[in-house]
């Protein structure tokens, strides 16, 4: 055509165009510089070019044209501005479309319906629908496409009301419209509703079954919707892969991988296996459901991987417990999202590996992404287990910093934090600062109160939080019964266990038996307590005080219960020692090795410097050992000084007075203290995680040290905090 001169003639010029722009095997440069030779170029070349760029997503290029073309003097037509303004339309720029919709005006070409269509869409859009609805009823023409477009803003919006009065209202429903309805109503959760629509529907296509069926799976009925899915598949239905992401999600939640090999089979035999989205719906169904390997051979033999593909493997290997995998997997990832941290991080949180949690997060840090609620959550909680009340408060501080919104999650994990880290001020000004509280944040206060040696403020927040009208549960009524328990208020714990049965229709568990069978135990009420055993009506957890011919005769029914329970094994044995019966506390150890129980070793956690220090009972490995035992020498004389003597009858070994007290010296609690007094300065308090119930001589010697060194010490044990402060105990002695 060059050669000839035909380029030149604007009809022939005008078909080489729109022949260029429409083959998909010539690229838009190639057709722009055949455009941009034209001389005589007209209305139909420009509108032609536009169209193009439109099509292959360069919707900015079409508005530069535009622009171009107006300043030509080409006169844009009742076909260019249904073109400039879907290119608004599709980059959402709602000013630029107001422009066009001042130019439309102008040149009169706003009777045009199908120009209408176009601008009322552009708004529908942008959500700007009170612009979009004048726009509607002013129209002079309205069209199936007019009533869809104003349907679809409303759909798009969540307007139910709206969109249902449209629907009433149009003269005619296509299958567009119903469609349309069907996926709104399962949206907000109308399924019922979105289900009569379609039985009502005269044509039924592929979109309107998926509609449904999407509908059923958002709304957590994934047997309808795999019902649904046969039905239209017995039906003959054509099948997308939008449908059967929906099913494989319904299989996923239901755990049945059998339904989900099926579907897998089906897919495959479809011919659609190689979609990105079905590959991660596969993935993601595999991972979800223990079939991990399912899963890696999907990931491995993929070519379509995305983000989404690399995340659901790392989330789906963390949930089998391959922390290790999915540690491999993150590290060589192409990219990684907030997801992809949030995935590694709660799994380390979720499987105790609360160090590496705290690591992962710093690193995070080193990055520009900020993290979400999840993160914050795990790693308060990591935190709260690590007793790192620095980090604690440092996360903190980095929430109120960035003004993250602190929900009912967060806000109850930084609660529990300050509570389980013996800050009961910080909690209770976590507490006061929540938009809203939960059920579980009234349990996390509750219980705090009640551990922190509050109890009397914990059982007055009890019936504060039933004055709000928060019902409470099964968990709420562990922290009021563990609050009588810790100060021995046996008619209130009475009244609390009658009442929780009667009046709340709650049915205790185990723990709650506990608590009772504990709280009677400690005021030496040991046949109430026999009497509640033989009640249970499930195998007891609960150790009893005192009566120690009571105590052995409880003590070896518990552990014919319980075989493998270290803890019974111990409570029997030391009931053994406590008599002298050195005979019967061998058998017992003889018990323990037959069955393979371990007793789990006393193990203290200490922060300094915001860094988490461990000593085991009789730690000999710490690097600050040698300064730690020149400590525990000067503590001890020190403790002399005050009137200590050593309580030796908890310890069960057949050895000499002296290497009891040697023993007794050297409980991981008592190593923890002597490494505050050496590293942490005063006023600051020496806050100690213990993973055993405190012993009698620990207790004793804390009270004295915190008078002899006129330090504030907080030691969090199994049970409950002790908060000791110039000799005396928060607990008073009854622990």
């Amino acid at each position: 055509m060059i050669l000839t001169g035909f380029i030149s003639d604007t009809f022939a010029a005008s078909r080489l165009l729109k022949f260029s722009t429409d083959s998909p095997f010539i690229g838009l440069d190639y057709s722009f510089q055949i455009f941009d030779r034209i001389e005589n170029s007209n209305g139909f070349m420009w509108n032609t070019m536009m169209r193009a760029y439109i099509q292959s997503n360069s919707a900015e290029k079409a508005l530069l044209l535009y622009k171009l073309m107006v300043k030509n003097n080409v006169g844009p037509d009742n076909y260019t501005y249904p073109l400039v303004v879907q290119a608004c339309a599709v980059r959402l720029l709602e000013f630029g479309g107001k422009e066009i919709h001042d130019h439309v005006l102008k040149v009169g070409f706003d009777s045009d319906v199908y120009v209408q269509n176009t601008l009322i869409n552009m708004y529908a859009v942008c959500g700007n629908m009170r612009d979009a609805r004048k726009l509607f009823d002013e129209s002079p023409v309205l069209d199936s496409v007019s009533w869809n477009s104003i349907l679809a803003g409303y759909v798009q919006k969540g307007d139910v009301e709206e969109a249902k009065l449209i629907f009433d209202q149009m003269p005619q429903r296509n299958i567009i419209a119903s469609n349309s309805m069907i996926v709104l109503l399962g949206k907000m959760g109308q399924v019922m509703e979105a289900w009569k629509l379609f039985n009502e529907m005269d044509e039924k296509d592929m979109v309107s079954w998926s509609a449904l069926i999407s509908g059923y799976e958002q709304n957590g009925m994934y047997e309808e919707a795999l019902v649904m899915f046969i039905e239209m598949n017995a039906n003959g239905m054509r099948l997308d892969e939008v449908v059967v992401v929906s099913v494989l999600s319904a299989c996923a939640h239901l755990s049945i991988v059998k339904t989900g090999k099926m579907i897998h089979g089906l897919v495959i035999r479809m011919g659609i296996e190689s979609y990105v989205n079905l590959q991660n719906a596969l993935i993601h169904m595999y991972s979800g459901s223990g079939e991990i390997m399912d899963a890696q051979k999907m990931f491995n033999g993929s070519h379509n991987l995305d983000q989404i593909s690399w995340n659901s493997m790392i989330s789906g290997y963390m949930k089998c417990g391959s922390v290790e995998k999915a540690r491999a997997l993150f590290d060589v990832m192409p990219e990684k999202d907030i997801v992809s941290w949030s995935a590694v991080i709660s799994g380390y949180a979720q499987h105790d590996r609360f160090s590496e949690t705290l690591a992962l997060f710093h690193e995070m840090q080193l990055g520009e992404i900020r993290p979400d609620e999840t993160i914050l959550v795990s790693v308060i909680s990591a935190c709260t287990h690590l007793a790192a009340l620095d980090q604690g408060k440092w996360v903190h501080a980095y929430i109120r910093k960035n003004g993250l919104k602190v929900n009912v999650i967060l806000g109850t994990t930084l609660l529990d934090m300050y509570m389980k880290c013996g800050c009961v001020e910080n909690a209770l000004e976590v507490f006061n600062g929540m938009e809203e509280k939960g059920v579980s944040s009234w349990n996390a206060l509750i219980i705090g109160l009640a551990v922190n040696g509050l109890v009397e403020r914990s059982l007055d927040m009890f019936s504060e939080m039933k004055n709000y009208g928060v019902i409470p549960n099964e968990i709420t009524f562990m922290g009021v019964l563990g609050a009588c328990r810790h100060m021995g208020l046996v008619d209130e714990g009475r009244r609390h266990f009658a009442s929780m049965i009667e009046k709340h229709g709650i049915e205790p568990n185990v723990k709650h038996y506990g608590c009772m069978v504990d709280l009677f135990g400690r005021a030496g009420l040991l046949n109430e307590a026999e009497k509640l055993i033989e009640s249970m009506p499930m195998a007891p957890d609960v150790a009893t005080h005192g009566d120690t011919e009571m105590g052995e005769r409880v003590g070896r029914k518990l552990i014919e219960l319980q075989p493998d329970h270290d803890g019974f094994h111990v409570l029997l044995s030391n009931i053994f020692a406590s008599k002298g019966d050195w005979e019967d506390v061998l058998e017992v150890r003889g018990m323990m090795k037959q069955q393979g129980v371990v007793k789990t070793p006393g193990c203290s956690l200490i922060e300094a410097n915001g860094v988490v220090h461990e000593f085991l009972a009789g730690d000999k490995t710490h690097p600050w050992i040698n300064k730690v035992e020149g400590m525990l020498n000067e503590m001890a004389k020190r403790l002399k000084m005050e009137g200590y003597a050593p309580d030796t009858n908890e310890v069960s070994l057949d050895i000499d007075e002296e290497e009891k007290e040697t023993a007794l010296f050297r409980h991981s609690e008592k190593l923890a203290i002597a490494f505050g007094l050496l590293t942490i300065s005063p006023p600051t308090p020496i806050r100690i995680m213990k993973n055993l119930r405190i012993c009698n001589d620990c207790h004793t010697a804390a009270k004295l040290i915190s008078k002899a060194y006129a330090r504030e010490i907080v030691v969090r044990d199994r049970h409950r905090f002790h908060h000791f402060k110039e000799g005396a105990c928060s607990c008073m002695d009854y622990w």
